[in-house]
Parts: structure tokens; C-alpha cells; sequence
């Protein structure tokens, strides 16, 4: 791909869309390399951070930024008696994430939970132009990039030739929607590669501790349609860059199940 056609292709989609796709993509294990940004700053470990694992062992977690983005706000604290990771946005958009590697025949349940005070009224996660939400829990997952569509490969080549990096095969988001019912797919309007399933919908639960236990595989499965590969990262995200309007919300511990293999 020559630097016109990187052009032609940057503007194409909209004069930014990349670096929000690889934003929201940064979980990707790739960005632990010792070629990644040096925006990415270590949470230490909170007890937040130890409380998101499931084998004793504290996992590094980091706080990803992107060039060109206003960082969004993470800190810990104590929420309600629970450990909690609480997020603040105005006008940002920045994640927390964590590389690591956990195989397809091993791919078993995740565990989050979340308290949002209020919505983004403005939001809406299906155009290119609102696409905020106060909470994303977000998984990436290896597969076979020869899949990808022409567009997609020519995504992926765009970001590999500007950040090094090249789009990641799959990334499934868990959000809260405004209007749309739990069990909705999202497409995102950048990347088909990119997909959110609805878990909370509408102001019900506003204000409130929400818990969930999701299978992995077979979330994977309805929202890709396809079997899952290794997931390689596990990232939390709140954004109101699109909408450039204010949000916060908190987090509590984010854990993994795996398949128990006997010996």
C-alpha cells in the first residue's frame, strides 16, 4: 500500500476511525510487546487488581491511552463495600486492559459487575458519530485474518503500517444500551471485526450494582457466528469522545473461569 492510498483510506473512514478501532481494540496481547506506545501506565495492584484474577496472582493491568485521545479517568476506590474500579470520561475515551492467553478448549465464563449513575442520552453505539457508552467490558481474540474482508485487510494492513500493529482478529464488547434489548448484536460502524452484545438496556437499573456471569464461547458464537479463538486480552472502557459529553460509572473485579482438565 503506497502513502496515497494509506491516505485515501484514512480519510475514507472518517478521519480518525482507525485510531478509535485500534483504541478500542488495544487489548490486543500484541500492544505488550516492547514495541508498544509508551502511553500505557501500570495500575500497581489495587485491590481491585488482585480481586481480578482467579489464581492468586495479581495480572498486570495498564492504563492504555492513544494518541490524539483525551484519557478518560480510572482510579480505585471502595464503592458500596465493594472493590472498585471508578471511571470518569469528558469528552475521552481511554481503557484498562490486560494481556494474557487463554486457549479455545479452556474458554469458559467471565465475571463482571457495574454501577452507572446515569446514560449518555446522545449515544448510540450503531453510528460512527455517537458511539459512546458509560461501560464496555471488552474480550480479543486470535483467529484467521485471511477471512478478513477486503476492507478489513486493508484496515488491518493501514493500522499495522501507521502504529505497528495489526488489527486483531475479533473483539466482542459486553455494553449497556440506551434503547436496544439485551441479546442485541451491534456491528460496529467502522469495522465489522468489532461487536457489541447487549447485556443491560434502558435506565432500570440505574444506580445500582448489576452482576453477571457470561459464557464466553457461546457469546462468541451468537455475535461472530463462528467458533472462538485463544482470547488474548480483557480490557474495561468508558468513552464520550463521540458525543463530546460527560460520563462515569464504576467497575468491580473482572475474572475468568476456565475449563477444569483432569490429570
Amino acid at each position: 500500500m503506497t502513502q496515497v492510498d494509506r491516505m485515501r483510506w484514512w480519510g475514507k473512514l472518517g478521519g480518525g476511525a482507525v485510531s478509535l478501532v485500534l483504541l478500542q481494540l488495544a487489548g490486543c496481547a500484541s500492544f505488550m510487546s516492547p514495541a508498544a506506545p509508551a502511553d500505557q501506565t501500570k495500575l500497581g495492584v489495587t485491590p481491585w487488581v488482585v480481586a481480578s484474577t482467579s489464581n492468586r496472582v495479581a495480572p498486570v493491568w495498564q492504563h492504555y491511552t492513544f494518541p490524539g485521545k483525551k484519557p478518560s479517568h480510572f482510579r480505585y476506590e471502595r464503592k458500596d463495600g465493594r472493590e472498585a474500579m471508578a471511571a470518569t470520561s469528558s469528552s475521552s475515551a481511554s481503557m484498562v486492559r490486560q494481556a494474557l492467553r487463554v486457549e479455545p478448549e479452556e474458554l469458559a465464563s467471565v465475571r463482571f459487575s457495574w454501577k452507572v449513575p446515569e446514560l449518555i442520552a446522545q449515544a448510540d453505539m450503531a453510528l460512527r458519530d455517537a458511539d459512546d457508552s458509560p461501560v464496555r467490558v471488552v474480550l480479543v481474540f486470535e483467529g484467521d485474518r485471511s477471512k478478513f474482508s477486503g476492507k478489513n485487510a486493508m484496515l488491518s494492513e493501514l493500522a499495522r503500517a501507521l502504529t505497528g500493529e495489526e488489527l486483531p482478529y475479533a473483539t466482542l464488547m459486553y455494553v449497556w444500551c440506551n434503547t436496544r434489548p439485551p441479546g442485541t448484536v451491534i456491528v460496529n460502524p467502522r469495522t465489522d471485526r468489532i461487536r457489541k452484545l447487549v447485556v443491560e438496556s434502558g435506565a432500570g437499573k440505574l444506580r445500582q450494582w448489576v452482576d453477571y456471569e457470561r459464557n464466553i464461547r457461546a457469546d462468541y458464537e451468537k455475535t461472530f457466528g463462528e467458533a472462538p479463538g485463544a482470547l488474548v486480552g480483557i480490557g474495561i472502557m468508558t468513552d464520550s469522545d463521540n458525543t463530546r459529553s460527560n460520563t462515569s460509572a464504576w467497575y468491580g473485579p473482572v475474572t475468568l473461569d476456565k475449563v477444569a482438565h483432569a490429570h
